[in-house]
């Protein structure tokens, strides 16, 4: 009797262990006698006890953070450099029989790939450009771990960090930069100027009256301030005019 309560509870152990319960998110992939045999769930899984062997694998997107990586720019630029990625498996059977530890795997192929490609791009690139370098990450180690049944979804550059004389070197670039784009625009408003101006000479030059009229209006502008003393030059036909005015007494001066 005792002997038969021992079978008896160890079939039930048995049965017991065949259940295996996967989440939603979860999926089993389960090999009979050491070869692949399906992969199974979510939900309640059957496995058979010494014949049948089981791996779960998630399915969730995994956050992967690359460690800091020395990069050399191709301006020689020496910098610190790390990123995330965001990976999930879409094919169980590869994740399982194709890499032995495929977040290992995919961490140590990410720090390789950030560092082969931002080494060939300058420092400026790096800095300005993230978008189109996070994504040339992105392709490049979704192409390589396409066969192990993992899917990279997005690669973001946190941090470059640089060195601080670099940080100083960058810093009177920028201020060379801003002083020669400076003096460019004011090259430009000398350039524009001296072309209006030499535009009104040629319009006042054919006509006098423009000429005259603008006098006027310059005298006008300077008697407006009562500070000002104001040296009112007569034109030499004005002076003409006068001298061929009648003398007093009736006379007049002849013209010379």
């Amino acid at each position: 009797m005792f002997e038969f309560s021992g079978v008896a509870l160890v079939i039930v152990a048995l049965v017991v262990a065949s259940f295996r319960i996967l989440r939603e998110y979860e999926r089993g992939v389960v090999f009979m006698l050491g070869r692949f045999w399906k992969v199974k769930g979510p939900g309640l899984v059957v496995v058979i006890p010494g014949v049948q062997q089981m791996v779960r694998v998630d399915l969730r997107t995994v956050v992967l953070d690359v460690p800091t990586q020395d990069v050399i720019s191709r301006d020689n630029v020496s910098v610190k450099v790390n990123a995330v990625v965001y990976l999930r498996v879409i094919d169980p059977q590869k994740a399982v029989i194709e890499v032995e530890d495929f977040l290992n795997a995919t961490s140590q192929l990410a720090q390789t790939t950030l560092r082969a490609v931002l080494g060939k791009h300058e420092l400026d690139e790096m800095l300005a450009e993230r978008e189109r370098l996070n994504l040339d990450i992105q392709q490049a180690l979704d192409t390589q771990t396409d066969a192990w049944g993992i899917k990279v979804a997005n690669v973001e550059i946190k941090h470059v960090d640089i060195d601080e004389s670099m940080v100083r070197a960058i810093a009177k670039q920028a201020e060379a930069e801003r002083e020669r784009r400076a003096k460019v625009i004011h090259a430009e408003g000398e350039l524009q100027a001296s072309e209006k101006l030499l535009q009104a000479a040629q319009i006042l030059a054919r006509q006098p009256e423009a000429m005259q009229l603008r006098y006027l209006q310059t005298l006008a502008g300077i008697a407006g301030d009562k500070t000002n003393t104001i040296i009112f030059p007569v034109p030499g036909d004005f002076m003409e005019l006068l001298t061929r005015q009648k003398l007093p007494g009736g006379g007049a001066k002849s013209p010379a």
